[in-house]
């Protein structure tokens, strides 16, 4: 693929709102400002985040979702920037920081009640039942200050059997009431075969799932996707940096940034690219719990600049060399190597949010949250038979020692 020619308004663009240009294209932002004042944005000539169409919908949403995993309450500047930047994806979920998460939201919207209507809202909750799932909405709603959430997912399935014909009925009818515009589920674990299986269904509107440069061009990933946009459901890649539980730390990772950011964006922002460059993809959520990632995601997704074959060459090798490093969320494959009910994914992922997230608190309350019995369960297991099965050859048993040791 060719590269662009970058444009003015690109390197005006990266020239303030790039790693070392941040401080200066913040500053005449986080004041209050004026609508007509002029900001970096428009010195050069960039409009807001684009959008794509979400699934069958008919609805625009732009290309970069702000993760809502982190202090909101203490961020509501954050909030009123990514809007005026066009960020108007906003994914929270009942559990994020103990509902504090949606708590901040609510605090935004009592202040600012007229940028609701700008917001496509997104929150779940890891009910499985038509009950679990109207008390944890009533309790969203009632958190947020609002009479309806744009797309309510069910949160972190590991197969499409949740999605069964009760939650159907459920969605029908809070659509009826208007209390929920769309549905559907994320998925951290076997993301392809419950894309697959949610394609057959007819009613999912939309999924988010771990989708990164190093699993988007396995074949069966491609199939679960391209199976998804037959069946008209919106797609929202998370997890797109491609952490995992095992951070190698090597000279490999500081030779890939140190190539992007020679071509005038860094590491994180081509990973970004790289999804985006799937038009089927319609959005990317991403936490950004500082202006400074808010701003280097925004400058990404407003950029025109292409992807070359040798950029993607190089991130194909990076993945292919780092590939023993990266927990790819098969659990099918790990846990049922085990005996008895062994959440291992979870436990992976707790890890990798406190070590590539540095979200430590989240972690230690997500592994707190794990009954007393499967704690120890964890700490007895004899993780032999997993490690044989998992086909990149993590050291599960190391790396379980590790969480439980460090995120107790």
């Amino acid at each position: 693929m060719k590269k662009t020619i970058p444009s003015p308004s690109r390197r005006a663009f990266f020239k303030t709102a790039g790693a070392a240009g941040l401080g200066a294209a913040l500053s005449p932002l986080v004041g209050k400002t004026k609508a007509t004042a002029a900001t970096p944005a428009r010195a050069a000539g960039i409009t807001a985040v684009p959008t794509r169409p979400f699934g069958r919908s008919g609805i625009q949403v732009p290309i970069l979702s702000l993760g809502g995993m982190f202090d909101i309450p203490s961020n509501q500047t954050l909030l009123k920037q990514a809007i005026r930047w066009g960020v108007t994806y906003w994914d929270t979920a009942h559990v994020y920081s103990g509902g504090r998460s949606e708590a901040g939201i609510g605090q935004y919207f009592e202040r600012y009640p007229q940028h609701r209507e700008k917001i496509f809202l997104v929150t779940k909750s890891t009910g499985r039942s038509p009950r679990e799932l109207s008390r944890d909405l009533d309790t969203s709603l009632r958190r947020m200050g609002t009479d309806h959430i744009d797309l309510f997912f069910v949160h972190a399935i590991r197969n499409a059997d949740v999605m069964d014909n009760r939650l159907r009925a459920w969605a029908d009818e809070q659509k009826a009431e208007g209390r929920i515009r769309l549905i559907g589920f994320s998925t951290h674990s076997n993301m392809e075969q419950c894309l697959t299986d949610a394609a057959r269904l007819g009613w999912i509107d939309g999924i988010m799932m771990t989708y990164n440069f190093r699993l988007m061009h396995t074949p069966r990933m491609q199939s679960a996707v391209a199976a998804c946009v037959d069946a008209g459901i919106g797609l929202t890649a998370m997890k797109t940096q491609g952490g995992g539980a095992v951070g190698t730390g090597s000279t490999r990772d500081l030779e890939l940034a140190g190539r992007f950011v020679r071509k005038g964006f860094t590491d994180k922002q081509a990973k970004l690219k790289a999804v985006w460059e799937n038009p089927n993809i319609s959005a990317i959520c991403s936490q950004m719990p500082t202006m400074s990632i808010l701003m280097a995601n925004i400058a990404a997704a407003v950029d025109r600049t292409a992807l070359t074959r040798n950029d993607h060459r190089h991130l194909n090798r990076y993945a292919r060399d780092t590939y023993a490093g990266y927990c790819a969320g098969c659990t099918r494959i790990c846990e049922n190597a085990l005996a008895g009910k062994v959440p291992v994914g979870d436990v992976m992922r707790y890890l990798m949010y406190a070590q590539n997230y540095g979200d430590t608190h989240d972690a230690r309350l997500k592994l707190a949250a794990i009954p007393e019995a499967v704690r120890r369960r964890l700490a007895e297991t004899d993780y032999s038979a997993a490690e044989a099965r998992c086909p990149r050859r993590l050291p599960i048993g190391r790396l379980m020692d590790k969480a439980l040791r460090e995120l107790a």
